[in-house]
C-alpha cells in the first residue's frame, strides 16, 4: 500500500488490508510505504490514527517507510492511492514485471466512483473518515477477489 508520506493514506490501507485478510483467512503480508522521505520513521498522523480507532483498528504503533525497488522483490502487487503514486512507483521499475506489479487501488472497485483514494491531509475529520470508508470497501473487495481465486486454483 502506497502513498506520499505514509502517514495517512497507506498505513491505514495496510492495517484495514491485515483485518481483512484475518477476516478472510488469508495467509497474504501487507506493508505500506510512501514515495516521499518526508516522514520516514515517523507515526501515522494524528487525525488518521484517531479515525482509525474509531472505526476499531489501531495504527499508532506504525512507522513511515520510503518505497524503494527492493519492494519489487518482497511483493506480488503494490497498490498506490493515486495516479501520482503510480507513476512516482512505476518511474523505480526494473523491467516490465515490476511494472506490472503496480495498480491503482480504486480500480479494484470500480462500483465505488472513485478513481483514486483522496488525500486527506488537508481535510477535516469526514475527509479522514471518506478515506476509511473507501479503503475499508475496496480491501474488503480484494480479499474476496483473493479468496474467489483460490477457490478455483483448489477446485
Amino acid at each position: 500500500m502506497v502513498c506520499l508520506g505514509n502517514i495517512c493514506r497507506s498505513p491505514l490501507a495496510e492495517a484495514i488490508m491485515r483485518e481483512k485478510l484475518k477476516q478472510f483467512n488469508l495467509p497474504i503480508a501487507v506493508d505500506s510505504a510512501g514515495t516521499s522521505n518526508y516522514h520516514i520513521g515517523e507515526n501515522p498522523d494524528s487525525r488518521s490514527i484517531a479515525n482509525a480507532a474509531k472505526n476499531g483498528i489501531d495504527i499508532s504503533q506504525l512507522k513511515a517507510r520510503q518505497f524503494s525497488a527492493h519492494d519489487f522483490d518482497q511483493f506480488d502487487l503494490i497498490y498506490v492511492m493515486d495516479e501520482s503514486n503510480y507513476n512516482n512507483v512505476t518511474a523505480l521499475a526494473r523491467d516490465e514485471n515490476d511494472s506490472n506489479k503496480v495498480r491503482i487501488i480504486m480500480n479494484e472497485h470500480e462500483a465505488l466512483g472513485y478513481t483514486h483514494v483522496p488525500d486527506p491531509y488537508f481535510g477535516k475529520e469526514k475527509d479522514f473518515q471518506l478515506v476509511f470508508d473507501l479503503l475499508d470497501k475496496v480491501c474488503e473487495k480484494i480479499c474476496r477477489n483473493f479468496q474467489q481465486q483460490l477457490t478455483n486454483i483448489n477446485h
